[in-house]
């Protein structure tokens, strides 16, 4: 029977996302285990994997663009498979084909006896008792791994159907608005059933697997639960949409939106590893390796599934057999990038980025929710250059003046706690502890890795952690944990040649530093005239957090700090 493939949600900000690429056309076989395509969420470029066995029926959505998470993207089912009905609940937003077989077969009935037949069940659902002391098998449900956690999202099973599993085994991972954590077996047995698909979600407590001893009777424990949860639960009415008949083969030709794909993506290959759309498939892992020893990825031939290029061919690559193989696609290419006329108006238009897409959300509820003002102030930097200077002779690492932000930014918060917080409606939250965010440039936006407790770290921890952070940043291995929690968050765009600017306050913080660059120029000291190396930093405030007098006592204790950096080492 033919099977709807949705758009996962794959991060806990993640509202739709993007098809980059298709690994997959209409017409090609499917395993468990094949990706499908690249997805573009707000957080990072992710593969989308098949869960189903069958063939590539129906793609629904072309490449570049977006489709809301749970959106219809694809239909995995048997060759030949009449999906016109499926196809027919999908553009008129209907319930999932199973429910239209239903009617069709049906339709025969007199409308009196349908309506008849409809409330008895409904009047039975609630009244029922289903004994299950006798079936030895244990509902698994989504359990709450944070104190914020609503629901989770399975990231990946570790496990399929009908494979033996003891106490302690890890059978899924699940990703949380936290982290991506490891969800473990408290029961011996075989899993018989699993409720949600990965990259779904399902709330807290909701049914997500069953495990027991082979060939318990787990449909009868679904219904047990269904029917006490007041039969809202989805993983029920899934198992009773497996139990119909299959969708009947007589018609055997194919619908004509599954025939008009195939030719769109049939392209060459570019090389032994590439999918028939020109894309490389390759690990995540095998791609980060490739991009640290300087190897095309394009040029590495695959031994995985499918072509697909995995650790031990990048480990075992051998530049000079292949380097002949990419001159064709770069010489194309290049005759294609060919400018536009001389005198000639010309433009072009780019989807927005999943990432860009938060980015603006999130910054234009901040900008026009929270009344801004802004604080500027000038910095004699000359003996924090002096400082530095001296610093980097001994230290273990490079300390940048950012470094220096950073510390005296923390240890100026821990003057001032009314900095330190966060506007929460009906509530002020003053944070005890100082976590950092550091803005960083990525070239689909911005990114703000947190640097945690950064009060009570020496300048070369701040230094290390720092660059760490902007390396993962920059490569999109930030984790959940490293971007979250902030409490107060600096921007720095002096390496830019920026003198100054106002930042937009990140939320959920109440105020963001904004840091321009350090200027050589004429100052005036005891009456007289000298050279002095000015840094300029302006403080956004949100009015309704923080006052003029608050905001401006924080500068005046940062200034300190950076005037006279031996301060920040007592």
């Amino acid at each position: 029977m033919a099977e709807i493939i949705r758009m996962p949600k794959m991060s806990d900000t993640m509202e739709e996302g993007v098809i980059a690429a298709w690994l997959k056309k209409v017409g090609d076989a499917v395993k468990p285990g094949d990706i499908l395509a690249e997805v573009e969420t707000d957080k990072a470029t992710m593969e989308l994997e098949s869960y189903e066995e069958g063939i590539l029926l129906y793609v629904g959505v072309e490449e570049k663009n977006a489709v809301a998470v749970n959106g219809v993207i694809a239909i995995i089912g048997e060759k030949g498979e009449n999906i016109d009905a499926l196809l027919k609940d999908i553009s008129g937003g209907g319930a999932p084909a199973a429910k239209s077989e239903d009617k069709k077969e049906e339709k025969t009935e007199a409308p009196k006896e349908e309506k008849a037949a409809a409330a008895p069940q409904k009047a039975e659902a609630p009244k029922e008792s289903i004994d299950v002391s006798g079936i030895n098998a244990t509902v698994l449900t989504m359990p709450k791994m944070s104190d914020t956690m609503t629901e989770g999202t399975i990231a990946t099973w570790l496990k399929k159907v009908g494979d033996t599993i003891k106490s302690g085994d890890i059978i899924g991972e699940v990703e949380t608005d936290k982290a991506t954590m490891e969800l473990e077996s408290y029961d011996d047995g075989v899993l018989l059933y699993i409720g949600v698909e990965a990259g779904n979600s399902v709330e807290v407590d909701g049914v997500i697997a069953i495990v027991g001893e082979k060939g318990a009777d787990y449909q009868t424990l679904l219904k047990a639960h269904k029917s006490k949860s007041g039969g809202t639960e989805t993983a029920a009415s899934e198992e009773i949409k497996e139990d119909k008949p299959a969708v009947s083969e007589a018609k055997s030709t194919e619908s004509k939106p599954s025939d008009s794909k195939p030719a769109e993506s049939a392209a060459p290959a570019v090389s032994g590893s590439s999918s028939e759309n020109g894309r490389v498939i390759v690990s995540p892992l095998a791609k980060k390796m490739a991009s640290d020893k300087g190897i095309d990825i394009a040029l590495v031939k695959g031994s995985g599934e499918g072509g697909r290029i995995i650790k031990r061919d990048v480990e075992s690559f051998d530049p000079s057999s292949v380097k002949p193989v990419a001159t064709t696609a770069t010489s194309s290419q290049s005759t294609a990038a060919s400018g536009p006329a001389l005198g000639q108006e010309s433009f072009r238009e780019e989807k927005v980025s999943q990432m860009r897409k938060v980015i603006a959300k999130r910054l234009a509820e901040s900008k026009f929710g929270a009344p801004h003002f802004y604080l500027t102030m000038e910095i004699n930097m000359d003996k924090a250059i002096a400082s530095r200077q001296s610093m980097n002779e001994v230290s273990p690492v490079k300390i940048s003046f950012n470094d220096f932000v950073i510390k005296a930014s923390a240890m100026a918060l821990k003057q001032h706690p009314k900095v330190n917080s966060s506007w929460l409606g009906d509530k002020i939250r003053y944070n005890d502890h100082i976590h950092i965010g550091m803005a960083v440039a990525v070239e689909e936006g911005l990114l703000v890795p947190v640097i945690r407790f950064a009060d009570s770290k020496s300048l070369s921890q701040i230094s290390t952690e720092a660059k760490t952070l902007g390396g993962k940043a920059k490569n999109k291995e930030l984790q959940p944990k490293d971007w979250e929690g902030n409490t107060f968050t600096i921007s720095n765009l002096g390496m830019f040649g920026i003198d100054e600017f106002t930042a937009i306050i990140n939320p959920p913080d109440a105020c963001i530093l904004a840091v321009g660059g350090i200027k050589e120029t004429v100052i005036v000291k005891n009456g007289q005239m000298q050279i002095g190396n000015i840094m300029k930093v302006t403080l956004s405030c949100d009015h309704r957090v923080v006052d003029g007098a608050v905001g401006s006592a924080f500068l005046l204790t940062l200034k300190g700090l950076l005037e006279d950096p031996v301060r920040m080492l007592i």
